[in-house]
């Protein structure tokens, strides 16, 4: 973990050039590792995501263990139930917008035997938090905690961000055709409103359309108890 105190303040007008769209959706069930099948569905639909290079999915966020009831492994064959809640959620260039709303409105897609019947979308535009979360990063060092670290404190830093306070979790591999994709949780704390806003725009590593590398905001760091 990283952790650099800073005391800078800035007033920061954060842009709309990149957006998130969120789509309500009709889905009983859905399997926990579903990124690699999402991504295909979509694409399969509009052709024209694959292509966009400054285009994120994110992964269908469902709720964890509650009331007596136990999340099931990661894997491609357990499965969560979808709350009526629950948005699909994909960011890319306000200009593309509504064209992703008119051509994903009312589609169901089969994502690993699982229907999905999208509803309405509405554009939301992105913040500028103090404190971000990506609940997978993929990187060739997913499978190794320190290494991973010092990579992406290394590859954003090259790109202008400083990064004062980081900390990432366990791995999580995704499942593909070609074998796994090695990933880790990072959240990043104590981020310039420029750069949280650069961050969520361009996102750390590939595979962003299996949600990979997508940056949202989070409540804090303050948990972290051992030091880097």
């Amino acid at each position: 973990m990283l952790w650099q105190e800073d005391d800078t303040d800035k007033t920061y007008q954060v842009p709309d050039n990149i957006v998130d769209v969120l789509f309500a959706i009709d889905c009983k069930r859905l399997p926990v590792d579903h990124a690699y099948a999402l991504s295909v569905a979509l694409c399969s639909t509009l052709p024209w995501m694959a292509a966009e290079p400054d285009l994120a999915v994110h992964a269908i966020h469902m709720a964890g263990s509650q009331n007596g009831w136990e999340r099931p492994e990661h894997g491609t064959d357990r499965h969560l139930i979808v709350s009526r809640r629950t948005k699909l959620i994909v960011r890319l260039p306000k200009a593309r917008a509504a064209t992703l709303i008119a051509g994903l409105q009312g589609q169901t897609l089969e994502v690993a035997g699982c229907p999905i019947t999208i509803g309405e979308g509405k554009p939301r535009g992105l913040g500028s938090s103090p404190t971000l979360l990506a609940r997978y990063v993929a990187s060739r060092f997913g499978e190794n905690e320190e290494q991973f670290l010092d990579w992406a404190a290394e590859t954003l830093s090259t790109r202008g961000v400083r990064v004062r306070k980081a900390l990432c979790g366990k791995e999580t591999p995704l499942a593909t055709p070609e074998g796994p994709v090695h990933t880790r949780s990072l959240l990043l704390a104590d981020l310039l409103p420029d750069d949280s806003v650069r961050l969520q725009q361009w996102g750390l590593g590939p595979h962003r359309e299996m949600g990979c590398g997508i940056f949202i905001p989070h409540t804090g760091i303050e948990a972290v108890h051992k030091s880097r």
